[in-house]
């Protein structure tokens, strides 16, 4: 399945995005979906998770205010991001397990956060 991120922006400081990650199939097989991001100059680190029963999980700095959700009706997943902060600037992915074997990316959104 291939993903594309998208709903990416140049926000202020505190205010919103809701990313989405299209799948090209079905992600109701798929039992884990993760967001990624990296910021210039940096690794690419994990953001959150989410399992096909809906369980989650994320990063201590986005905890409280990034919700990553998923629609398999829609084969989307979608990352809601509050609060935002500068240090939440980055180039936002979508993956699944079997991509992070494979080492395959998709095409990811780009976040900026004015302060």
């Amino acid at each position: 399945v291939q993903l594309q991120a998208y709903g990416g922006g140049l926000v202020q400081s505190g205010w919103f995005l809701r990313l989405s990650c299209a799948a090209s199939g079905s992600i109701f097989s798929i039992n884990v979906m993760f967001w990624y991001r990296q910021a210039p100059g940096k690794q690419r680190d994990l953001v959150a998770s989410i399992t096909s029963g809906g369980r989650t999980n994320y990063a201590d700095s986005v905890k409280g205010r990034f919700t990553v959700s998923r629609d398999n009706a829609k084969n989307t997943i979608y990352l809601q991001m509050n609060s935002l902060k500068p240090e939440d600037t980055a180039v936002y992915y979508c993956n699944t397990r079997g991509g992070l074997v494979a080492g395959s990316w998709g095409q990811g959104t780009q976040v900026t956060v004015s302060s």
